[in-house]
């Protein structure tokens, strides 16, 4: 018990605890909002759509794929960060464990 109280007051354990707790932290929001923007990603089949032959316009088909195509950058880029802090997080849980 005296070994653990005395590490506590280390301060390589408390910088530890404190990158790991932001790391994690970070991951959480990252993937939450990868989630959120996938979901947010219209699907690639046509399914109802093409059946109902539904006729658009060239400036509002444009439209939604500028948008699609920002949703994807931004989720390949919350993906990115969500690999890159994760890499960090093992990279510091070695060196300072």
């Amino acid at each position: 018990m005296y070994n653990l109280l005395v590490a506590m007051g280390d301060p390589q354990y408390i910088t530890y605890v404190v990158l790991t707790t932001i790391a994690i932290v970070a991951m959480f929001l990252a993937a939450l909002v990868a989630i959120i923007l996938v979901l947010l990603q219209q699907s690639n089949s046509e399914g109802i759509q093409g059946i109902t032959g539904s006729s658009e316009t060239f400036f509002g088909k444009n439209k939604g794929q500028s948008i699609e195509s920002k949703l994807k950058k931004w989720t390949w880029i919350c993906l990115g960060v969500l690999s890159v802090i994760a890499i960090a997080f093992y990279v510091v849980t070695l060196i300072l464990n």
